[in-house]
């Protein structure tokens, strides 16, 4: 990770040899709620969807779903395009020292049903398989204990001059330097928060980013349905798909660059097998 310099957070370096847009960006547009991009991804999940009848049949102990294939893909894209995993805290720009994903676990189906907070570290030699472990001890934890940060909530909660705590948790925010105790579960102190909308029967929808903490990027799955392709004479084909929608703080880089990350997350989801590499194994795209 290296030695931590002046400037630097205990959450991640800063960018020194940062271009002259980037760097006025921040002072000009200081929220990150008021500078969100919107993107959507059809994803054909034909070949996706035939491995994971294999991957099932083959490891019937250790089953595996879209939703799991889609953390390790967005991994691995954003470990191989680096610029992804950056975010802005008081009005400049950092670069994580982790890739981590988050999402929520709803400890039962009810109107009332508690949820959770779970988050994945991941490591650079992380494949499908350990990703997929990962999220499933997540879960498991998630539905029997309850997680650090809903522990830290529930005691400040009970605190007296909650306006007061308010403001000093914003301005530790700011700086970095909020109690790991309170923010060790919390998503939007993650590279990447994931919502699975499809597994309640829901299709996408755009997910706000928020000014509070460091997530620069909201992805939202949708649910798997067939959607009509047409060819150059107008015949009409039916893919089964799955959509995803991001939102992206559009600060942290450039649309090319988003365009490329995006193409590289597509052929991930797509081509599984490419999963079976370690995080830091290049692909080609």
């Amino acid at each position: 990770m290296g030695k931590r310099k002046w400037g630097d957070r205990r959450d991640a370096k800063l960018i020194r040899d940062i271009d002259a847009m980037h760097y006025i960006m921040p002072l000009m547009y200081p929220n990150r709620c008021d500078n969100e991009a919107f993107m959507t991804l059809h994803i054909n999940l034909e070949k996706t969807e035939e491995y994971i009848r294999r991957k099932n049949k083959e490891n019937p102990d250790n089953k595996i779903a879209i939703f799991e294939i889609i953390i390790a893909a967005t991994l691995k894209a954003i470990k191989l395009r680096p610029h992804m995993n950056r975010f802005i805290a008081n009005n400049t720009m950092y670069q994580r020292n982790e890739l981590t994903a988050a999402f929520t676990v709803k400890k039962n189906f009810r109107d009332d049903g508690e949820e959770t907070l779970a988050r994945v570290v991941a490591d650079d030699k992380d494949t499908l398989d350990t990703i997929n472990k990962k999220v499933m001890d997540q879960i498991e934890f998630c539905k029997n204990y309850e997680d650090d940060s809903t522990k830290a909530m529930n005691f400040i909660k009970k605190l007296p001059g909650k306006h007061f705590i308010g403001w000093l948790a914003r301005l530790l925010d700011k700086h970095g330097l909020m109690p790991k105790s309170v923010i060790a579960t919390d998503p939007y102190q993650c590279t990447v928060v994931l919502t699975n909308l499809g597994s309640i029967g829901m299709n996408i929808g755009y997910h706000h980013l928020m000014n509070w903490g460091t997530n620069s990027i909201f992805i939202v799955v949708g649910k798997k349905k067939k959607r009509a392709h047409y060819d150059k004479d107008g015949n009409i084909t039916m893919r089964r798909e799955i959509a995803l929608s991001l939102t992206i703080d559009e600060r942290i880089s450039d649309g090319f660059y988003y365009a490329r990350s995006l193409r590289l997350l597509k052929r991930l989801i797509e081509n599984p097998e490419l999963l079976e590499t370690p995080l830091d194994e290049e692909v080609s795209y």
